[in-house]
């Protein structure tokens, strides 16, 4: 807060980007991205880090391509455009999903991502053991309530029956590895992401346990299943900047939850030293109360209303959020950022 109040935002400190889980909610936050992608990126320096989980990945992987604006163009369209027959199954869920990528990616969106100059891509999974790496839906619930439980009684127990799986940028080996690299906590895996894996690794952080099919046997990775990195980072509780650089987080709420399983515990929160040089910006409950339906999307719209109540809800969220956006670039032309600083 001092740095950015004698400072203001200077771009070229940003070290890293940071997207969390939150499937539909991305959908108040595509106007910010477009405003990161005019004013923000053309600014950083030297090596920046993206780290994402679910949505959050596929945010970064948007901002990641040659053309950033477009490729946030096709997956706003593909995401709003999307619809399912009367009782879905995982199969049909999971293959409108890796349409959708492939929309967003198109034909050169991975070669981009992996040779950018100046961006890192790092996509973080869960792979499941025991009963949570089951695709039968009974066996699976079954796992899934067995980590709530012992998650309520302590975090750490997750690592009993998921692994972090870090696809990271293999060319941090030679220009400095991502903050994260090393996330204690929980067992982790670092894996090179490539051609070969990227798009894999892409659809299994998004892969939420019961709604959508898990992905197995990713290549260049531990064998196993892999599904939502969420589970474990849902809004990043990762060691997000170091040498003195900041993380931008653009994200849904003022908040942040450590795990998937700690969305009502509100005691949960992310380790200090993990965001002491994180600049959050988010979307105000006043602003989020004036949205159509009061609040941001979520994946629940999805039963609660129609499909044409759901279509026209989300564009209406997408059209009120262009005044969020409006408002964030005046902030960052006018340099009066510090104005609006307040601790997280």
């Amino acid at each position: 807060m001092r740095e950015i109040r004698a400072d203001g935002l200077r771009t070229e400190r940003i070290g890293t980007l940071a997207g969390a889980s939150g499937g539909a909610k991305w959908l108040a936050l595509s106007q910010l991205d477009r405003v990161v992608a005019r004013r923000i990126l053309p600014g950083l320096q030297g090596t920046v880090h993206m780290i994402g989980t679910s949505i959050g990945a596929w945010r970064m992987a948007c901002f990641g391509q040659a053309d950033p604006l477009a490729a946030i163009d096709r997956f706003e369209t593909a995401y709003l455009e999307q619809t399912y027959s009367e009782r879905p199954d995982r199969e049909e869920i999971s293959r409108r999903t890796a349409d959708i990528l492939d929309t967003v990616l198109g034909d050169r969106g991975a070669d981009e991502i992996l040779s950018h100059p100046v961006l890192r891509t790092h996509v973080m999974t869960v792979r499941s053991r025991g009963l949570a790496a089951s695709e039968r839906p009974a066996t699976l619930m079954a796992g899934l309530a067995a980590a709530a439980g012992l998650n309520a009684m302590s975090r750490r127990t997750l690592g009993l029956m998921f692994d972090r799986v870090l696809f990271f940028d293999p060319r941090c080996n030679g220009t400095g590895l991502p903050p994260f690299f090393d996330a204690p906590g929980f067992p982790l895996h670092q894996v090179p992401l490539g051609r070969h894996n990227l798009r894999h690794a892409i659809v299994a952080t998004g892969s939420i346990p019961l709604v959508m099919a898990g992905v197995r046997d990713i290549p260049g990775a531990p064998q196993g299943m892999y599904r939502d990195g969420g589970v474990i980072d849902y809004h990043i509780d990762l060691p997000h900047s170091s040498d003195g650089r900041l993380s931008l987080f653009v994200h849904f709420y003022n908040y942040l939850r450590p795990g998937w399983f700690d969305k009502r515990f509100t005691w949960r929160r992310p380790k200090p030293e993990h965001v002491d040089r994180t600049l959050l910006v988010s979307p105000s409950p006043a602003f989020v109360a004036s949205l159509p339906n009061g609040k941001i999307p979520d994946r629940h719209d999805f039963v609660n209303l129609t499909t044409e109540e759901r279509l026209a809800s989300w564009r209406g969220v997408v059209d009120a959020c262009r005044r969020l956006a409006d408002e964030f670039e005046e902030v960052l032309e006018s340099g009066r950022l510090d104005e609006r600083l307040s601790p997280l």
